[in-house]
């Protein structure tokens, strides 16, 4: 049986391609301004905070890729390179052989310390300044609920 396709309608149309334009428009810019003022790509940069966050700066590399969006295998390409920095190191999983955990260095918290305030303010001046408070509470909200709707949570 086939199935019918529910074809966007001009105004479903034009808030897709917006926001399309929109997201990938302010990822590009802050990934460049993050490329220019602190060294590395806003992937790396997302990381580097996922594992600040984390009990102890550590997580396996399978909370890691998850945590940061990524697969396990661009995630450990991206630690490949940040262990050469010196950011980051892996550790065997003491409860798993086949695990291991990725540990934020000092010098990669230094690095991350030292790229946070700029990448803050980019996204204060790129989305935050360009709306409402009524528009972040209405964004904040469209984003809780396509998230949940989109991880089943």
């Amino acid at each position: 049986m086939a199935v019918m396709t529910r074809w966007l309608d001009p105004d479903e149309q034009r808030t897709w391609r917006a926001y399309l334009t929109a997201s990938r428009v302010l990822m590009d810019t802050l990934d460049r301004e993050l490329q220019r003022e602190a060294g590395l790509p806003h992937a790396y940069y997302e990381i580097l905070v996922q594992l600040s966050e984390a009990p102890g700066r550590q997580l396996r590399m399978s909370q890691l890729a998850q945590a940061a969006g990524s697969s396990r295998s661009r995630l450990s390409h991206a630690v490949a390179r940040l262990e050469a920095a010196g950011w980051v190191r892996r550790e065997d999983c003491p409860t798993d052989r086949r695990g291991q955990i990725a540990l934020l260095t000092d010098e990669g918290f230094a690095t991350l310390a030292a790229a946070a305030p700029g990448h803050v303010e980019g996204v204060r001046r790129h989305l935050f300044d360009a709306l409402s408070p009524a528009q972040v509470d209405q964004l904040r909200r469209i984003s809780e609920t396509l998230a949940d709707h989109l991880t089943g949570s």
